[in-house]
């Protein structure tokens, strides 16, 4: 109770002041029998930029932000867009003043237009790598509020619904012959009862993909739920083929069948399907995803919090989300920060659903962190730590860290 006297009267703040700001590119490789192939080609990689934010009295928080899948694009713009156009304006700031920061980043030179007037007045540069940028710091924002406070975030958002979440098991690259014998051992591996594989142009066709699933739905009986990603690749025809040719397959999702920049196909998709919809993360901030609910694209909603906005975006979208009576299910396959604050953002929300848990190979959240994220009987718990909880291991970051030189 005496951090949170001090946090309310005002006291103290000298030590929450904004001392430093860093963006950290990060490239990890994978080892090759572990790499997978997607439409994304040959991930060798796992890469990210991590923002380090310290205050004044010594406190550390982390964030993440993420502008491409595993090494399938360049991190480096991203990291200086942070360290030079965004940190050197938080230097000084009242890092507990998360709106506040928010709302100077989005609407820059204008905000004081945004404070007074009570609406946004964007930057022109409001969606891409300038969203991920302030994704990062809304995170790490977020996770020195619950070290000073001494709570985990969840508890700051609201609480949690409940001590654990259902998770699925994210993978499925596997052709036809081997792809119910890959799923199976996710199911084996942490006893989900939902499992990801990937569809779409990978496969070439979709009478291809179709049969994967179909030989997934043998090899796992009818017991376990599987949801399909098509990563935006089907035409909004190949998509329908699709649903039609898996009708029998009791999907459980089809996940971004045609591309984020075309709601109106997506739309015609899910009319024309009983399979549900699940889509959003390739989309920025609460106005794209007013879009697409408003547009009837989506059952499922899955905003990435090191890409819309950080958390403070994401509780706003699960607002959104709420109201149209729709699930939320975060996107959650990137490193342990935007993994933890998915997990906060879901546990906090009436319309929090389930957690997408990576099997594919991926040191950013089992080798990152001191901590392990686990999945037992289908189930993850939250953290009681203070923060995000986690603890970055600062050997691997140190060793992974990208260095472009002076200047």
């Amino acid at each position: 109770m005496a951090t949170l006297s001090r946090l309310n009267i005002g006291e103290n703040t000298a030590a929450a002041r904004i001392a430093s700001v860093e963006a950290i590119e990060l490239s990890v490789p994978i080892d090759v029998e572990q790499q997978h192939v997607s439409d994304f080609g040959r991930i060798k990689t796992f890469d990210t930029v991590l923002v380090r934010i310290e205050t004044e009295g010594g406190l550390v928080g982390w964030g993440e932000a993420k502008n491409a899948a595993g090494s399938a694009g360049s991190y480096s713009g991203l990291a200086a867009l942070i360290n030079r156009d965004m940190a050197p304006d938080l230097i000084g700031r009242d890092s507990r003043n998360i709106a506040a920061i928010w709302d100077a980043i989005y609407n820059g030179v204008r905000a004081h237009y945004t404070q007074a007037r009570g609406r946004v007045f964007p930057e022109l540069s409001r969606r891409g790598i300038t969203i991920a940028g302030l994704s990062a710091i809304d995170i790490a924002l977020w996770d020195l509020l619950g070290k000073d406070l001494g709570v985990p975030v969840w508890q700051l958002l609201g609480g949690r619904r409940a001590e654990t979440f259902p998770a699925y098991a994210s993978g499925g690259w596997a052709p036809a012959e081997s792809i119910g014998e890959q799923l199976q051992s996710y199911v084996d591996a942490g006893g989900f009862g939902a499992v990801k594989m990937r569809v779409g142009v990978m496969d070439g066709r979709p009478e291809i993909s179709a049969a994967r699933v179909h030989a997934a739905r043998e090899a796992l009986g009818p017991d376990i739920s599987i949801f399909c990603d098509a990563h935006g690749t089907f035409s909004v025809s190949e998509a329908k083929r699709f649903c039609r040719l898996v009708a029998d397959c009791n999907i459980g999702w089809l996940e971004e069948p045609v591309t984020a920049d075309d709601n109106a196909g997506m739309a015609m998709v899910r009319s024309s399907t009983d399979i549900p919809i699940a889509s959003g993360e390739s989309e920025y901030t609460r106005f794209d995803f007013r879009d697409l609910m408003a547009s009837g694209c989506v059952d499922i909603v899955q905003p990435d919090m090191a890409v819309c906005g950080g958390i403070s975006e994401g509780m706003r979208i699960a607002a959104l989300a709420s109201a149209y009576n729709l699930q939320l299910a975060p996107h959650m396959w990137g490193g342990a920060f935007g993994f933890m604050a998915g997990l906060a953002v879901l546990a906090s929300s009436p319309c929090g659903w389930i957690v997408e848990y990576s099997l594919g190979a991926n040191p950013l959240i089992k080798d990152m962190i001191e901590e392990d994220i686990l999945v037992e009987d289908g189930q993850i718990t939250l953290p009681e730590r203070p923060g995000l909880g986690l603890t970055v291991n600062e050997a691997f970051v140190q060793q992974h860290t990208v260095s472009h030189g002076v200047g």
